[in-house]
């Protein structure tokens, strides 16, 4: 058989497993290659190879490495709390920087017990043991995690589509994680634990030097609302995807989207009312990808409209400089994301002159012309602050020299904190690509190939431009609602099933299809319950509201 991997072929008298194919063929990077790619699947490092293959190897700079990397370390995070605390249970919560927070359920965890599960799991390891995979039934599986106590992942497996699967075994436990794992513990060596009470953060290797941790980055208003939308979860009853299908079971999904669709509604409220107090009169809201910032703009300008204001929408994408003049990417291509696609300059002299009560020329990008084409002027009164929305909203480049009490800053993102089960999250990032698939298919004339292929280049842009910025905020917006991926699910299943393994970005697509496939989709007869003001309908459709743009004013 002959294996090519990263270009280099050699023929192979019987089946050897990728490791060994590594070690053979790219000596160099034997230890720092953690799986490979082929086909749009990932073949792991213990994979025997019987047939011609053709391989890229991938590690830890590439999205993958870096999730098969953080399985296999949350799998020795287990290992260690089952030694240290037999009865507690392990949820994992939320990524934060480079890390992971985790909590043990009814358990709170002090510094020194911090320092002993880093101490247990350096030991194991040391200890180098292997991953084992079994292929387990469905029955054998719910049994399984039945008697460990593990009832939510017991209850998603029932709906799983499929009769078998992989289950990794180490030491005494067995675990599934849903994707690719390392061949034995040894192959985790570089983390540290951080203590957050009530829980703990796991640091991951760093990106940008994978041979030491990651730096521990504190994010108060980061943690404090994934905390606000757990506490939601509770009140809500459902925490996991099995919670969520339950519910649809049950025919409660209909009071479910309600609620939902109210403790938004609530949170807006509360934002404005805290605008009123402060009396600002510049609002700035940030946010990343399929965040949900055009309808949350609105939406916060009717409740400001109920104290009395009378908003004046700006959008940051108006002051983009023309086509010829934007910076551009490494591949020649704009790049819209950079800073320097914005005229700051020019922003910052509107937004002054407008807060001074001048009448003030404001430019109008014209998209299908690619650049600013015409000018309108806009004069605003005292009863009329400025809602400012773009990426680049809580960049302090756009708003330092103004006075701080005049300013709002509101930071926006889909922080999902829905877990498939306790060890396994649904990633913010997967949930975002999702909303973005089925909007630009929607309303953008977008296949869904299209936006997978261009995900890695809006990452990069949010990882440069956004994250840094977030905790800049006066207050952080979770656009989340725990009921939308089953409705998203009816839109994008079947266009994701119809995407060929051979695309180059299938692995994306399969990540995301491997979460729907535990989920139920939403009961049609419940989608008119969903409001014409929600913000999934921006992704969806049938979003009735938009602020006027300016030369309607």
């Amino acid at each position: 058989m002959l294996i090519t991997l990263n270009g280099k072929q050699k023929s192979y008298a019987k089946a050897i497993t990728l490791a060994g194919v590594v070690k053979d063929l790219l000596p160099g990077m034997n230890g720092r290659v953690l799986g490979a790619l082929t086909g749009g699947r990932v073949v792991e490092l213990d994979s025997i190879l019987r047939e011609d293959h053709v391989l890229q190897s991938i590690d830890y700079t590439h999205e993958e490495g870096r999730r098969i990397y953080e399985r296999s370390l949350r799998f020795v995070f287990l290992m260690a709390v089952k030694r240290c605390f037999p009865e507690a249970h392990v949820r994992v919560e939320h990524s934060i920087g480079h890390g992971i927070y985790m909590v043990l359920e009814k358990q709170r965890l002090y510094p020194n017990d911090v320092i002993t599960l880093e101490g247990v799991m350096r030991d194991i390891v040391m200890q180098d043991m292997p991953f084992v995979k079994k292929q387990w039934s469905r029955d054998e599986a719910i049994a399984y995690f039945s008697a460990q106590g593990e009832s939510e992942k017991a209850r998603l497996l029932a709906y799983r589509p499929f009769d078998y699967f992989n289950v990794y075994e180490s030491g005494d436990i067995a675990e599934y994680f849903y994707g690719a794992m390392l061949p034995s513990t040894g192959w985790v060596p570089v983390f540290a634990l951080h203590p957050r009470a009530p829980g703990l953060v796991m640091l991951l290797p760093s990106p940008e030097n994978p041979a030491v941790p990651a730096p521990y980055l504190s994010q108060p208003k980061h943690m404090a609302t994934f905390a606000q939308s757990n506490y939601w979860c509770r009140i809500l009853e459902c925490s996991d995807a099995a919670d969520l299908n339950d519910l649809i079971k049950r025919n409660r999904f209909r009071d479910f989207v309600r609620v939902n669709e109210a403790l938004h509604d609530k949170s807006l409220a509360t934002i404005s009312d805290d605008i009123i107090a402060r009396g600002s009169r510049a609002i700035f809201i940030a946010g990343p990808s399929s965040s949900g910032k055009t309808t949350f703009a609105n939406r916060l300008s009717i409740h400001l409209r109920v104290n009395g204001l009378n908003p004046v929408l700006i959008s940051l994408d108006d002051f983009y400089l023309d086509r010829d003049s934007l910076p551009l990417e490494e591949d020649g291509q704009p790049d819209l994301e950079a800073l320097d696609a914005i005229d700051v300059k020019l922003f910052k002299q509107c937004v002054a002159s407008l807060l001074t009560g001048k009448e003030t020329p404001i430019p109008r990008f014209n998209f299908a012309l690619q650049r600013r084409d015409k000018s309108i002027p806009v004069t605003i009164g005292p009863d009329q602050p400025l809602i400012i929305e773009g990426i680049h909203g809580l960049n302090p480049a756009l708003y330092e020299g103004f006075a701080a009490k005049m300013l709002f800053r509101i930071y926006i993102s889909q922080l999902t904190c829905l877990n498939l089960d306790n060890h396994n999250r649904i990633r913010t990032t997967d949930a975002r690509l999702l909303r973005r698939i089925v909007r630009d298919h929607q309303f953008r004339d977008t296949p869904p190939t299209k936006t997978l292929a261009m995900w890695d280049k809006v990452r990069r842009g949010e990882d440069k431009w956004i994250f840094p910025y977030q905790e800049n905020c006066d207050v952080m917006f979770n656009s989340a609602l725990h009921y939308e991926l089953p409705v998203l699910k009816l839109i994008a299943y079947d266009l994701l099933r119809g995407i060929s393994k051979d695309d180059p970005n299938y692995l994306r697509c399969s990540r995301i299809l491997k979460i729907l496939n535990y989920l139920l989709p939403a009961p049609q007869e419940t989608l008119n319950e969903i409001p014409p003001l929600s913000i999934l309908r921006e992704f969806i459709g049938g979003n009735t509201l938009y602020l006027s743009r300016l030369d309607d004013l």
